[in-house]
Formats: C-alpha cells, sequence, structure tokens
C-alpha cells in the first residue's frame, strides 16, 4: 500500500481497467485513451513498483499473484479518491459550470435535444456533456453526473425520480407495408420481414414469453444500436419494436395491431445524492424531469 501511495494516479486507474477488464483494448475504450498508452501505464506501474502485475493471455491480460494483491488496495484508493471529488462536488455553491448526462442513443437522439435547448436558454452558464450511450455509466464514479435511466436504480446512495412509462409498439414502414400487406395481430405479422438486435437478446426474449419461440436468424436484419435499428425500420427493411410517442409522430410510420401487450419501459432520473442539490445539477435535474415528464404524459 506504501507504494502504491506516491504513484501516479493515471497509472493506477489504467492498472484498475485492465484488471476489470481483462484486455488492453477494452481498457482503452473505457477511459478514453488508446491501446499504447495503456500499455506503457502497465509497464510504468511495473516499473515503479518492482513487480509483474499481469500475464498475457490467449483471451487477454490475467493478473499475477502480485497484481492480486495488490487489486484492492488500489480499489480502495479509488473509492477513496471518488468519494472526495464527490463530497468536493457537492459542496460548490456556484451554478456555473458543468452538468455531465447519460441516456441511452434513442433518447439522447430523440428527446434531449429539445430539452436541452431549453437548458441551454435558462441557464447559458452551465454547460452540457450529453453521453448518449446504451451501457450503464457509473455514477459513483463520476462519469456523470445526471442518468436517464430504464429501470429503477438499485445502487445505494443514488437518488431516484420516477418520471413515468414509455410505451411500446411494434412498426412498420407505410411503403413496407403497402408492398406485403397492412398485417392486423401479431400472428398475421409474423409472414412480414422483422428488424431484431444483434447481440442482445431482449426482442427475442419478447417473442418466447408471447409464445413465438424464434431464434436470431428469424431477423433478417440485426442492430443493437436503438437509433440506427429506428432508422432501418423508417426504410423498410421490416417490422419493428419502438416507442409510442416516436412512431406516432412519424408520418412515414403505421403501427401494427398487437393481440399481446408489450411491457413498458419506466423512465427514471437519477444522481448520486452527494450532487443531487448542488445549484447547477440541480436546475438541470428539474429541467429533465420536467421535460421528460411532459413527453411520456403527452403520448
Amino acid at each position: 500500500m506504501d507504494a502504491l501511495s506516491g504513484t501516479d494516479w493515471s497509472l493506477l486507474q489504467s492498472f484498475l481497467a485492465v484488471a476489470d477488464s481483462g484486455s488492453l483494448s477494452r481498457a482503452a475504450r473505457q477511459l478514453g485513451k488508446t491501446q499504447p498508452t495503456i500499455g506503457r501505464h502497465i509497464q510504468m506501474l511495473e516499473r515503479d513498483l518492482g513487480v509483474s502485475l499481469f500475464r498475457r493471455q490467449a483471451r487477454g491480460m490475467e493478473l499475477t499473484d502480485q497484481g492480486e494483491a495488490l487489486l484492492e488496495h488500489a480499489r480502495d484508493m479509488r473509492r477513496a479518491a471518488e468519494a472526495l471529488n464527490l463530497t468536493a462536488a457537492g459542496k460548490v455553491a456556484d451554478v456555473r459550470g458543468t452538468v455531465r448526462i447519460t441516456a441511452s442513443v434513442f433518447v439522447s437522439h430523440h428527446v434531449m435535444p429539445a430539452i436541452l435547448a431549453e437548458s441551454r436558454a435558462l441557464y447559458p452558464e452551465i454547460d452540457i456533456d450529453l453521453v448518449a450511450s446504451d451501457r450503464t455509466e457509473n455514477l459513483l464514479f463520476r462519469e456523470a453526473d445526471i442518468a436517464v435511466r430504464m429501470y429503477r436504480p438499485r445502487q445505494l446512495d443514488m437518488v431516484a425520480l420516477r418520471l413515468g412509462e414509455i410505451e411500446l409498439g411494434l412498426w412498420g414502414a407505410t411503403s413496407y407495408l403497402d408492398r406485403v400487406g397492412h398485417p392486423t395481430s401479431l400472428a398475421a405479422a409474423m409472414a412480414c420481414d422483422f428488424i431484431g438486435y444483434d447481440r442482445d437478446e431482449e426482442i427475442i426474449r419478447g417473442f418466447r414469453d408471447a409464445g413465438y419461440p424464434v431464434t436470431r436468424d428469424f431477423f433478417g436484419v440485426r442492430c443493437d444500436n436503438q437509433t440506427v435499428y429506428w432508422e432501418l425500420v423508417r426504410a423498410g427493411c421490416g417490422l419493428g419494436f419502438g416507442s409510442v410517442p416516436a412512431g406516432a409522430a412519424d408520418p412515414a410510420l403505421e403501427r401494427i395491431p398487437l393481440e399481446v401487450e408489450i411491457p413498458k419501459l419506466e423512465v427514471w432520473l437519477t444522481a448520486h445524492e452527494a450532487l443531487r442539490h448542488t445549484p447547477r445539477v440541480d436546475a438541470v435535474w428539474q429541467i429533465l424531469a420536467d421535460g421528460i415528464g411532459e413527453v411520456l404524459r403527452s403520448s
């Protein structure tokens, strides 16, 4: 632990990222750095500590016994550093500064721009970082200040506000339906082409819950990016699932009636309790709560 305490924190961040991800490339993506930079950080840390931290394996990087012995100490240092940052940020009384928001790619594309335009008009002194991502950014580690989640957060020390629900439907482009017919049930729609996810099995599970045991091969086109997925539906590549507010607002799309109910998505706003009531976070929180809430109520 004494050896770690005098070490450059950026080297420890790289060590933890490689240990958690098992790969230099994945650690680089996680930290927003290049793979050679992460590799140099590991070499420098090993030189400073005088130990070998990782073994290169066919499937990535594996901790050595020395690396395992240092891992929990490094994690303790990370937790202490993040607690210090959160506490310090929570004491800032000035509304000026940056608020970092994370939301799914689809919500970031279809919902956030108008709301953030309102935020900029009301609070031009608050800069906004919008992280459009379908992975879960960690609020504890300040990867974001406010998160828009499609599930109820269960982490401790979090403040969460339920904003409402998003109704989902099955949609097809009018151009596609004019060519293949306009089905009036899921059973009839099964003769159409469907767009699915690539690696995410959520749609497959939904079909199976409805009594249709489809596999990945059922979908002629597959994509995990929700915004690209939606554009594939709009272009007429097949039928696809999406939010009712977005579909109803698009004249190029038609909703397919279903005899089964699609579970609705809950929408939650969440932030760390140490930051929730800082002036700039509170100001943006209120704008998001009002703006997203209005979108959900109007759907």
